[in-house]
């Protein structure tokens, strides 16, 4: 059976070798005669895969030891509530920038628990730059400051972090997670979902600095109170078993195969490379983001005219390069690189869309 090329914005592609090594390991993880689709969470050998996984995530993101690594469920959207519920109770108020749905998403929840205030917003050319941020438009008392770092559907990113100073930062990392080295110590909160750089869907990853958790209000219910995951180190109920296991797969597949985050960013950025330059170069096909405000994770990329663009998504899909279409409010393509996109991938698909601009000039 022949794999695609799975450019989807997530769930995405994983590493074949994580994928081999987990079926390979399916019915009888290291010898204790069953899967880790059926061990108890409460076992030994479970206890060690999931400290594994955090030691490794530590390890790999360089975690300073004064921030709690919490694995939950409910998708980076869940976080959408629990952040305010858990930091909102100071001032009651906190900064966003919106570059896109997920952070606008955000803001709208926070809004339900607080004054939640927009610094600046690139929804008038559909997201497709990061704004220029004002220091005096922040709220110096604010509980926290949301920025989404990478967005997915429009395929932008920050590439300079704001300045917040005493206010914490909170960060969305869901789309860009593990695929460069990250100042951690920049950051109140990061969290991001597992679906598209680091397991299959199902956990949530939350990365927060100590001091922040313990001020959650009266009313938070308990599955969303950030001291409660803390104190039962992520056990408090049963935790996504399996995606933990595959997420610590992929964290060995980073350090052991990849060498680590700079290796790994080394390689996201010439894969980026090789379809932007296509893209600069290309009388048919244009990106759709300002060149300095582009994604290494997602990039979008349309011809102008609809037909072509559906046409191309159909043979793209018969030649083995899937899930290529843009998101409605985009329109187009959109490529999704992930970290477990072969370099091969991108290459095999730039040679197709010279083919097609060949034959459809």
């Amino acid at each position: 059976m022949a794999r695609v090329y799975n450019f989807s914005a997530g769930p995405s592609m994983l590493p074949e070798s994580v994928l081999i090594k987990a079926a390979d390991e399916m019915l009888d993880y290291e010898g204790s005669g069953q899967s880790v689709m059926e061990m108890s969470h409460r076992s030994k050998i479970y206890e060690s895969i999931i400290q594994g996984c955090e030691s490794l995530l530590r390890e790999i993101m360089n975690i300073p030891d004064n921030y709690k690594v919490l694995f939950l469920q409910g998708g980076a959207s869940s976080q959408f509530a629990m952040i305010p519920l858990n930091l909102m109770n100071g001032s009651g108020k906190a900064d966003f920038v919106i570059t896109g749905q997920w952070a606008n998403k955000a803001y709208q929840e926070a809004s339900r628990y607080g004054k939640a205030n927009i610094v600046a917003s690139s929804k008038d050319r559909t997201f497709s730059y990061i704004p220029e941020l004002d220091k005096s438009t922040f709220t110096p008392d604010a509980d926290y400051f949301h920025i989404c770092v990478n967005n997915t559907i429009y395929g932008t990113r920050f590439a300079k972090l704001p300045e917040t100073g005493d206010v914490p930062l909170v960060g969305d990392i869901s789309s860009c997670i593990l695929s460069e080295p990250i100042d951690v110590s920049k950051f109140g909160l990061l969290f991001a979902g597992a679906q598209k750089n680091m397991a299959p869907a199902g956990l949530t990853v939350v990365i927060v600095r100590e001091d922040l958790i313990g001020k959650a209000r009266d009313i938070t219910p308990t599955m969303l109170n950030y001291q409660i995951h803390s104190d039962n180190g992520s056990m408090y109920n049963t935790p996504p078993c399996y995606t933990i296991y595959m997420c610590k797969l992929v964290l060995e597949w980073i350090k052991n195969e990849v060498g680590g985050l700079e290796n790994m960013k080394a390689i996201n950025e010439k894969k980026a490379a090789i379809l932007y330059d296509f893209l600069d170069s290309s009388k048919m096909f244009r990106g759709t983001v300002e060149k300095k405000d582009r994604s290494l994770m997602n990039i979008p990329f349309v011809t102008g005219n609809d037909e072509l663009d559906a046409k191309f998504v159909k043979q793209a899909t018969a030649a083995g390069f899937v899930n290529l279409k843009g998101h409605r409010t985009v329109g187009g393509m959109r490529a999704s690189i992930y970290n477990a996109m072969p370099v091969e991938g991108v290459e095999k698909l730039v040679a197709f869309m010279k083919e097609f601009e060949a034959k459809n000039a």
